[in-house]
């Protein structure tokens, strides 16, 4: 097999399965609309359980709802039949997968989920089978072709489960309001958590800030940028904020005014009014500032406005 022959048999996976997924909102009915709606109005969690390759993506299918907003974990349907389904409790919504709606782990768990009458959502390619049958609403996801060449191994039946999945864990968040800062709470130890809870004074350089007198010389000024490893030095006038001067700008007063480069003054080259920020706010608004202004560092200010720190865009975590 050639090497522009592998390609092609990559390109075909991805054909193959963006089709089957393409088609998934054709077999959407009301169904759907009803099990999102019976999980918004649940007081319990939803548990999800599926047998090997489904019991994989239904694992992924409750990390994303439980971080999402939705309280969810997985159960094996093995170790639930034997014990483990005394942790699913009556108001508890509980949703089964199999692409075949035989998998007979997963129907063994149907007359305890009716008499304890937990409502339940099922996923399977097969509408008319016992699991869509004998549950209160049925997710079709069923597929035309898998893209294992054998069609044996499931692939693109478990990409199709993936995404209604996601479509649920979606719906849900859109219904629930789910904003990035809920998100933030559930990812306290990611970027976007530490930039959502974080507040700039946490994490902002304080200590031997790069700093001058309005009458500072370029060689001064060269020196403490240098020495401050920030790429900037703040122009400071009885304590108070005046300009700043980046390493930018000393190249551009280089090039524009080099015939009296070495006579200038930090005045004669900073720029006035920095974009400041208070040091009580989050490093969420601090990402945004930068991002918006196109700019690598931000001056940090106290409640008087007087100087307390420097953060920069690789403070944040992105």
């Amino acid at each position: 097999m050639t090497r522009n022959d592998i390609i092609e048999v990559a390109k075909e996976v991805f054909e193959i399965e963006a089709k089957e997924i393409a088609n998934l909102s054709n077999l959407l009915d009301e169904n759907f609309e009803k099990a999102i709606k019976s999980i918004i109005d649940s007081k319990g969690k939803v548990i999800i359980s599926g047998m090997g390759k489904s019991g994989i993506i239904g694992k992924k299918i409750s990390a994303t709802l439980a971080s999402t907003g939705t309280p969810s974990f997985f159960i094996h349907p093995a170790e639930a039949y034997h014990g483990d389904l005394g942790m699913i409790e009556e108001e508890d919504i509980v949703l089964l997968i199999s692409n075949s709606g035989e998998t007979d782990e997963i129907l063994k768990l149907i007359p305890f989920l009716k008499v304890q009458k937990n409502r339940t959502i099922s996923m399977s390619g097969n509408p008319s089978s016992t699991l869509a049958q004998n549950t209160n609403f049925h997710l079709n996801i069923s597929i035309n072709k898998e893209a294992c060449p054998l069609q044996l191994a499931p692939m693109s039946s478990t990409t199709a489960t993936l995404v209604m999945g996601d479509a649920i864990a979606v719906a849900l968040m859109k219904l629930r309001d789910f904003k990035d800062e809920n998100f933030a709470k559930f990812h306290p130890g990611g970027s976007l958590g530490k930039r959502l809870l974080t507040t700039v004074k946490s994490v902002m350089k304080s200590e031997n800030l790069p700093t001058c007198a309005k009458n500072g010389s370029i060689k001064d000024i060269i020196h403490k940028i240098t020495d401050g490893k920030c790429g900037l030095v703040v122009v400071l006038k009885n304590n108070k904020l005046k300009g700043i001067i980046t390493d930018g700008d000393i190249r551009r007063a280089m090039e524009m005014q080099e015939d009296k480069f070495f006579t200038l003054q930090a005045k004669d080259i900073m720029s006035k009014n920095p974009q400041t920020i208070k040091e009580n706010k989050k490093l969420i608004e601090a990402n945004n500032i930068m991002q918006k202004r196109k700019i690598n560092s931000l001056i940090v200010v106290s409640k008087s406005n007087k100087l307390s720190g420097i953060i920069q865009m690789y403070d944040l975590g992105v």
